[in-house]
């Protein structure tokens, strides 16, 4: 989800707290549910955030993503020195003191396959599963492009109403998956007013295609860059349909085994569905692993696991809609590719982003991985976004 999404969880609160009185008032069958919204909200409370992204799998019902064989090994080194500090809008920011002040969680740099710094902060060590948010989307991305080069998706420029029986004969029927995966959709819904209702709803028992088909079309698709979860939930539906498989079965077997991933991971479900905006639980170092595929163009140690054309048009912002400063407001400061953001600048750096300040950060002039995982609730802040990518761009340079 958004980070302007959780900026509304107080709303939020309210609605459940008023569905919960009245289940209890009228004894309406929805108790475990009740309790679940209630457990998941709970989580979200500042001081239960580093808790929580630690351990998802033991508070949301999951789904497990085996790994297989004998992990993929990072040579390990001893932490070197990272940069004193960087500078964003004229303003020093020491770097100890600027991962202490966005409650950095863990932090791992790797240069040319060596972990050359690897700390934790609240407790967590390499084994440990964080919670992705919305860095998920990224993974959603590359499972989409591994059912595209098999056949299951014809194209992305199939309309969403071919794979999703709830939207045939809806506005939504002829939104192709691309617009979807760019965030371009034109769906008519607002993540920081709409969502809270649509998570009600879902949460409640309705199944997620049933509340998306009631939303009409704002504008046309490719028009205007909007963040909009839904979009990658519709993508997750899609690859599930074309294929057969739940996301978290499709991406053990097509990715999770492949890329010899050290840890079992864990999808969270809603309804009994991988929630595909962002429910993955994984460790610092798989998620470098997962990234590290894509800074080799979709090749793993010789073999192409996602294809090298897929990567490069994940990456592509050149569309006005994609391109970093879109629409001239601060959600879209960082451009945004097939679920990866792409910063300005000329080093190819790309990066995938979770609320509560979950990055994956890719440098391939510099062949930098960097994953920071973190539980801020300051995320909504002014400039958070850029002031971290000129963070990262430090410790790549100087490591």
């Amino acid at each position: 989800m958004s980070k302007k999404t959780m900026t509304n969880k107080k709303k939020l609160w309210i609605v459940i707290g008023g569905a919960a009185a009245a289940a209890a008032v009228f004894g309406l069958a929805f108790g475990s549910k009740i309790k679940t919204l209630y457990t998941s909200l709970n989580s979200f409370k500042d001081e239960n955030l580093a808790h929580t992204f630690q351990n998802t799998p033991d508070i949301q019902p999951t789904k497990k993503i085996s790994r297989q064989g004998k992990a993929f090994a990072f040579q390990k080194v001893e932490n070197v020195p990272l940069a004193d500090g960087f500078t964003f809008e004229g303003k020093f920011y020491p770097t100890q003191d600027f991962l202490a002040d966005t409650k950095a969680t863990g932090l791992l740099v790797i240069r040319e396959d060596q972990i050359r710094y690897e700390k934790y902060f609240a407790g967590g060590d390499e084994k440990t599963l964080f919670s992705s948010n919305s860095m998920g989307k990224s993974f959603v991305s590359a499972l989409l492009g591994i059912a595209v080069s098999e056949g299951d998706i014809k194209s992305v420029e199939d309309p969403i109403g071919n794979y999703i029986p709830e939207f045939q004969g809806t506005a939504l029927a002829d939104i192709p998956i691309r617009a979807c995966l760019q965030m371009a959709s034109g769906i008519d819904f607002d993540e920081d007013t709409d969502m809270s209702g649509f998570s009600m709803r879902t949460l409640l028992g309705k199944p997620a295609m049933k509340v998306i088909a009631k939303y009409g079309m704002q504008e046309e698709p490719y028009t205007y860059r909007r963040y909009l979860s839904i979009n990658t939930e519709i993508l997750g539906e899609v690859l599930t349909n074309a294929t057969g498989r739940s996301l978290a079965e499709y991406m053990e077997e097509k990715l999770w085994k492949k890329l010899d991933a050290a840890e079992d991971a864990y999808w969270t479900l809603s309804n009994g569905k991988e929630l595909a905006m962002g429910g993955l639980s994984v460790s610092l170092r798989d998620y470098a692993r997962f990234a590290r595929l894509y800074l080799h163009e979709g090749s793993y140690n010789g073999t192409q696991i996602l294809p090298k054309e897929w990567v490069k048009d994940s990456l592509d912002v050149s569309a006005k809609y994609s391109m970093p400063g879109a629409n001239h407001d601060d959600d879209n400061a960082i451009g945004y590719g097939y679920q990866w953001w792409v910063p300005a600048g000329s080093e190819g750096e790309f990066m995938a982003i979770g609320v509560y300040g979950q990055w994956i950060y890719v440098n391939p002039a510099e062949q930098v991985i960097i994953v920071k995982t973190s539980a801020d609730p300051k995320f909504t802040e002014k400039g958070y976004e850029l002031k971290h990518v000129e963070f990262f761009r430090e410790i790549a340079k100087q490591i």
